[in-house]
């Protein structure tokens, strides 16, 4: 694990750690871990985790990976730097942060930076089709079983499925139905 950055009081002080990824399920994350970061005068800690392509086992077999790791973590860091700049803007978050970049699985770093009595660990949760669920395991579930401490998941926004469709749409160059986007957006409660 490698802190990216950090200003504040030190890692000692009630911590917020939230996982980050750059999907907008965990942007929604990273905002709500600031206003809870705030309200209990806690350090933000964004965790960014990353596996190098086909992940260890297939990294630690190539000899071209121990050359492509340095560019794997620096795309890393700049996603999360996007993602934190994407939230907060460019004058920054206005709280003391502590940005982490994790290598490995991540709920196993989520687990592993969230390991203080004090600290909350917020996660979005992403869609959970029959597919995705059996192709990709769930950060959420892993963390919820093997955090010791307290643990946030958000739900995905209700928007998410039909911006899913749009650019489904947009990707196989079909023509947008703008009636029936409005009509998923009108059943959509105005607080979400």
């Amino acid at each position: 694990m490698e802190a990216m950055s950090e200003s504040g009081p030190s890692s000692a002080a009630a911590r917020v750690v939230v996982g980050v990824s750059g999907s907008p399920g965990s942007l929604v994350a990273l905002r709500r871990a600031a206003v809870e970061a705030r309200r209990r005068s806690a350090v933000l800690w964004p965790v960014l985790a990353w596996e190098p392509p086909g992940g260890e086992l297939s990294a630690r077999r190539s000899t071209a990976a121990a050359v492509l790791a340095e560019d794997w973590e620096r795309m890393a860091r700049e996603r999360l730097r996007r993602a934190l700049r994407d939230v907060f803007g460019e004058d920054g978050a206005e709280l003391p942060l502590r940005a982490v970049i994790a290598r490995g699985t991540p709920g196993r770093a989520l687990v592993a930076t969230a390991d203080q009595e004090g600290d909350l660990l917020v996660l979005g949760a992403g869609r959970r089709g029959l597919a995705h669920r059996v192709l990709w395991p769930s950060v959420g579930r892993y963390c919820l079983s093997h955090a010791g401490c307290p643990v946030l998941v958000l739900p995905p926004s209700p928007l998410e499925p039909a911006l899913a469709a749009a650019h489904r749409r947009n990707a196989w160059r079909l023509r947008l139905d703008t009636g029936r986007m409005e009509r998923e957006f009108a059943r959509v409660p105005p607080d979400a």
